[in-house]
């Protein structure tokens, strides 16, 4: 089977860890080829020149410095087209799901995305809020399909200077004109998908406490603090997020695209820590893929002690989390 591996290049040039997640993924099937697309991608080819790729295509130019559905659906068609190959595997990054359904319609590819791995045998993915994993394979070719972060270990290797292959495609003419990109500052970032750690905070955050008062205010300065030294990635419990229709404190700072768990994310960080939360099914489903769970509350009966972490720590988490902080900065 010929496979394709069709990767873009971010802002800076570079390949993305999701990129070269599928480029790993791609290698596992045997001999691939790939192909580039971005403003200019001269250095990201000669960053995976070490990858054994058979060829790797290109198609450059201004008008791809920003992700358009019509320049990156154009781009992508040409080399697939080009490459004439029946797997065509790639990350399943926004620009990407947005582009790469309608290039598979152009070219006749049956097309599948949020692939959880992909293998000689077929690929995978989570069903029924990733309680379930299926198995499926296409016999239209091409098939291509999009990758879910995590789904393979990135690529990693010397770089080298890559021979490239430049295939033309007249680009249709752009309607839109990108003026500048606002942005939060790094410190403003709390959903870090790269992170090491992910701290996760559960309702009891806004609950009274031990004095009979709320503490919201606190709560959201420890938090935060804590997000700021350690450069960590912040998620909640959907009973958090929605505390503020019922009337009661929230973290200001939360929305629902915190929510992690059967209603909301399952992310893939190294390791976890959950305070205040209760640890019951419906959230800890969406821990399914950290290494290490930890957690913090004061119930020592409570979901997580029900063999749902590795560690529990029975504790107030304000004390805790007071600590850390001062532990962290005097590091």
């Amino acid at each position: 089977m010929t496979t394709l591996v069709l990767l873009h290049t971010e802002a800076d040039g570079t390949l993305s860890r999701q990129s070269l997640e599928a480029l790993s993924a791609g290698l596992a099937m045997g001999a691939v080829q790939v192909g580039l697309v971005g403003e200019a991608v001269q250095g990201a080819a000669d960053g995976i020149a070490t990858c054994g790729a058979t060829v790797i295509f290109t198609v450059e130019g201004e008008g791809l410095a920003q992700p358009r559905y019509a320049t990156d659906a154009a781009a992508a068609e040409a080399i697939c087209r080009a490459a004439n190959a029946e797997l065509i595997v790639a990350p399943g990054t926004s620009r990407w799901m947005r582009a790469l359904p309608g290039a598979a319609q152009r070219i006749g590819a049956a097309v599948d995305s949020h692939v959880a791995a992909i293998s000689a045998d077929g690929a995978r993915r989570w069903l029924y809020r990733n309680r379930i994993e299926g198995t499926f394979s296409r016999t239209t070719k091409p098939w291509m399909v999009l990758l879910d972060s995590g789904a393979a270990t990135a690529w990693t290797g010397a770089a080298g200077t890559a021979t490239v292959t430049a295939v033309a495609v007249d680009l249709p003419a752009s309607r839109t004109t990108v003026l500048r990109v606002e942005a939060p500052q790094a410190d403003q970032q709390t959903i870090r998908p790269d992170a090491k750690l992910l701290l996760v905070a559960g309702a009891g955050w806004t609950k009274k406490q031990k004095d009979g008062q709320t503490h919201a205010a606190e709560a959201a300065d420890l938090i935060t603090g804590v997000l700021q030294q350690t450069k960590a990635s912040l998620g909640s419990s959907k009973s958090l997020v929605d505390l503020g229709s019922e009337g009661e404190s929230v973290l200001p700072f939360l929305t629902h695209l915190h929510q992690v768990g059967q209603t909301g994310a399952s992310p893939r960080h190294p390791k976890g820590l959950a305070t205040c939360c209760h640890g019951e099914e419906p959230h800890v489903v969406g821990w399914r893929f950290i290494n290490e769970r930890r957690a913090i509350n004061l119930d020592a009966n409570c979901g997580w002690a029900r063999r749902k972490a590795d560690v529990l720590y029975v504790a107030d988490a304000f004390e805790v989390m007071r600590e850390l902080r001062r532990q962290l900065a005097t590091r």
